[in-house]
């Protein structure tokens, strides 16, 4: 169960009135990778093995999980890590290990605009609509959803459809990431690690993100709403674009 029913006052134009509100779950979960503690973290109940399976490959630990098993609290994830050096176990909503600069993403996918436009529009959740209180994601493959989850940590969203996509054998770089989270390095990191080419954002990047998705290859797009999305980085991915404009990767200090 995500939502829980309490009990408030609502206030309007001075008026009390007693209510019932919906309102998000917040929960603790511990991850395992190998049979050893890899981070205590906050997350929505719900997809809990695509979240560990997610975690692992999202955080460049290993490209692949061999299995994964929830129980209560606890998720055990069996996997071939490449970088286990580089562990630094964490509590948090979002980070459990110290990030490395991912590889380059290697992909000959592309979008035509529509089809962003149509992404962007799967961006959404009826949980975010009832309780203001969770992020979405949304991993798209040929016009059609993965994976979609909704959850209190935008980083969690991105691990859950990633696990899914893992979990169900989909090839992660024949999709493109959509999600309502703005998009520092950290996030950007992660679907560089999960190989996935094209990332999709309703909110905003960070300079240290938009620097991050030119070296890792990935195509950043933000402010995705309505008809109308702004591309940062590596913007040959979408058909069209160039060469009818120039990109120029000049940078203006404010």
């Amino acid at each position: 169960m995500l939502t829980v029913r309490y009990p408030g006052i609502r206030v309007e134009d001075g008026n009390p009135e007693k209510i019932f509100d919906t309102v998000i779950r917040e929960d603790r979960f511990k991850i395992h990778l190998n049979n050893s503690l890899l981070i205590e973290q906050v997350a929505s109940n719900e997809m809990l093995r695509e979240l560990g399976a997610g975690f692992v490959i999202c955080e460049g630990l290993a490209e692949t999980v061999e299995s994964v098993v929830s129980t209560g609290t606890e998720i055990w994830v069996e996997a071939d890590v490449r970088r286990f050096a580089d562990l630094e176990m964490r509590t948090g909503g979002g980070h459990g290990v110290k990030q490395n600069v991912p590889p380059r993403v290697i992909s000959s996918l592309t979008m035509a605009p529509d089809a962003v436009y149509a992404a962007t529009a799967e961006i959404h959740s009826d949980t975010w609509q009832q309780t203001g209180g969770v992020h979405c994601s949304v991993l798209v493959r040929e016009g059609g959803v993965v994976a979609k989850s909704c959850d209190i940590g935008r980083h969690n969203t991105v691990d859950k459809v990633v696990g899914a996509a893992e979990l169900a054998g989909v090839d992660r770089g024949e999709c493109c990431l959509g999600c309502t989270g703005r998009q520092p390095s950290g996030m950007v990191g992660k679907v560089a690690n999960a190989g996935i080419p094209i990332l999709i954002s309703r909110a905003a990047p960070t300079d240290k993100g938009i620097l991050l998705a030119e070296e890792a290859n990935v195509t950043l797009i933000n402010f995705s709403r309505g008809n109308r999305f702004t591309i940062f980085a590596h913007p040959e991915r979408i058909e069209g674009i160039l060469p009818g404009i120039r990109h120029d990767k000049t940078i203006e200090w404010g």
